[in-house]
């Protein structure tokens, strides 16, 4: 199990260096930001909507390797998916992030590599922050994203 959670911190400090998706979008549909205070991560996501689709989605920000590669690997996973998939997806990282499920044993599952921050209830809230944004743009709230209410 230890060559796996090596593998898994190597994917999320890449993801954290060469981020997918890092950047403003000038033509989103909808866009939202997000803050965590308990260490400073900061993140806008940018939607392009096509009817209930995303498009396109990016986002730019500062923070910590765990939200900057959480917020990368999600806009790998939900560019083409619909607002109701992209949900199921949300609940289905904060249940896992927060201890309350089990990862998947599929090894295609990607939200996988993030099973272990639920061993550092502290980091819950860098993985979360970028979802939590994405869904807040999904739901073209205006207010920012702040993980000291969540």
């Amino acid at each position: 199990m230890s060559e796996l959670n090596d593998l898994y911190q190597e994917v999320i400090l890449d993801h954290s260096r060469h981020p997918h998706n890092y950047r403003a979008m000038t033509d989103s549909s909808r866009q939202a930001e997000g803050y965590n205070p308990l260490c400073g991560d900061q993140v806008t996501v940018f939607l392009k909507m096509k009817g209930d689709q995303i498009e396109d989605v990016s986002f730019q920000g500062n923070g910590c390797a765990i939200s900057k590669s959480s917020a990368s690997l999600m806009t790998d996973m939900v560019k083409g998916k619909s607002a109701q998939e992209t949900t199921a997806m949300f609940e289905k990282f904060r249940l896992l992030v927060t201890g309350e499920t089990k990862p998947s044993e599929d090894p295609t599952d990607k939200m996988s590599i993030f099973a272990g921050v639920s061993e550092f209830p502290t980091r819950v809230k860098c993985a979360v922050l970028g979802w939590h944004t994405l869904k807040s743009a999904l739901d073209n709230k205006k207010q920012q994203v702040n993980t000291e209410s969540l």
